[in-house]
């Protein structure tokens, strides 16, 4: 492991705000990087699933992200290939009604721009999620248009939706991201991997 790595592993900064959440958890930062990387999965912080395995999308969601990328799972979990950087690293928990608590602020402040550093080799970032389009590429506009817009930031980044059950809906709704932007990410995905 790295410094930063080892750091940010055992980080404890939201201690004492992950105590007072409804699932009353312990952080456990979710680290999977390393400086050889070349393609960014960069998405908004691990859930419950994830916190219990300490594997990023080690879920429904990871399968069907790996999917849309065209990645195996040893490819995907390829970590001198792959780096898999959250804007918050540990689970953030869940509200009283049961619903996901957004990625704490102080985590991506604290660790982003010393990670960016250590990732020299990215030559792709792939944005997962709304609050990763406005904190990755600084965009106001809701998850369909940022997506649809997704020209706008290629080559170097390509934003998606969740890949989480919840978005299968939005699937079906906008055929075009199945249709025009799968065929282009596994191209590129591909390209950057094994070029």
């Amino acid at each position: 492991m790295t410094q930063i790595t080892q750091s940010i592993a055992a980080c404890r900064l939201c201690t004492d705000r992950f105590a007072a959440t409804e699932t009353a958890h312990a952080p456990r930062p979710v680290v999977w990087f390393r400086p050889s990387a070349r393609l960014l999965i960069a998405g908004q912080a691990p859930g419950a699933r994830v916190h219990a395995s300490g594997k990023p999308f080690d879920d429904p969601s990871g399968d069907r992200l790996r999917d849309w990328l065209g990645l195996t799972p040893d490819q995907f979990y390829d970590r001198d290939r792959v780096a898999i950087v959250p804007m918050a690293f540990c689970f953030p928990g869940y509200d009283a009604k049961g619903s996901d608590l957004p990625p704490p602020k102080i985590c991506h402040q604290t660790w982003h721009k010393g990670v960016m550093t250590a990732l020299p080799n990215i030559r792709l970032r792939v944005i997962v999620g709304g609050y990763a389009h406005r904190f990755h590429l600084g965009t106001k506009s809701g998850v369909t248009d940022t997506v649809r817009d997704w020209r706008d930031h290629w080559p170097a980044a390509l934003p998606l939706p969740h890949p989480s059950w919840r978005n299968t809906g939005w699937l079906k709704r906008n055929p075009w991201f199945g249709r025009d932007v799968l065929p282009a990410l596994r191209a590129k995905v591909d390209e950057v991997l094994n070029d």
